[in-house]
């Protein structure tokens, strides 16, 4: 599968993880790339794998939790990047605690980081998406936007909201050419498993690995302009952990 010509994306949360998979995926098929992440140096390693396939890659250090930051900094990437066909919402955080001992920092920095920070991006790319008459937007949310897990209160709570502006979006944007696809993985063995905000203790080797979830984007982004997957969910065969 190819894409169409100087066909460009941004994936965010690219140092690792699903981003890093996808950035790659998008790249083999000829996608040019911008890598947004905190960590320039992990960027920096993608970005290499993917210029080894014959695209660009650019690579753009930002932290996605400075939400005030995010819409001019993204506005910034397609400036020097050009504009932008593909949007891949892929960073956020996990974070397990009860609701009840969850302090109001940490509601607000999952909420921050796993849904405003994703709105304050959408809006600063739709202008050019709007303008060009086409684009994909794909958030990467997760089943824990379809389902509550105990003990995951905030991050269902973001997650589930991310899946409410993903389908408004959807609604609002279809007359502009624009698709937006809901993607909701189970479980999937990321470095998130390993972050000081999670505990918990599953088998990782029966997750889905990010590649698997990558080639779920690919598909999605290749399909014809007049389809569109509006929601998609990926699980392990050995069902939800």
């Amino acid at each position: 599968m190819t894409s169409p010509t100087e066909t460009r994306a941004i994936v965010t949360g690219a140092s690792g993880g699903i981003g890093r998979a996808t950035a790659i995926a998008l790249a083999k098929a000829g996608i040019h790339v911008a890598l947004v992440s905190r960590s320039l140096d992990k960027l920096e390693q993608t970005a290499q794998v993917a210029r080894g396939f014959g695209v660009e890659a650019g690579v753009y250090a930002l932290d996605l939790a400075h939400v005030d930051q995010v819409g001019d900094r993204l506005g910034q990437i397609t400036q020097d990047f050009g504009d932008v066909d593909i949007l891949i919402n892929n960073a956020g955080m996990g974070y397990t605690n009860s609701l009840s001992s969850t302090s109001l920092t940490d509601w607000q920095r999952v909420i921050d980081l796993n849904l405003t920070s994703i709105f304050e991006g959408v809006k600063a790319i739709l202008p050019g998406m709007r303008s060009r008459g086409h684009g994909t937007i794909i958030n990467v949310i997760s089943i824990a936007g379809r389902q509550v897990f105990p003990n995951w209160g905030a991050y269902c709570v973001s997650k589930f909201g991310l899946m409410a502006l993903s389908k408004a979006l959807a609604i609002e944007e279809q007359t502009h050419g624009i698709r937006v696809t809901a993607l909701c993985p189970g479980a999937v063995n990321t470095g998130l498993w390993d972050t000081e905000t999670v505990e918990a203790d599953f088998d990782r080797s029966a997750m889905l690995t990010p590649e698997m979830v990558a080639q779920s984007i690919l598909h999605v982004v290749l399909l014809p302009p007049q389809a569109v997957v509006e929601e998609l969910t990926l699980m392990p065969n050995s069902g939800t952990f």
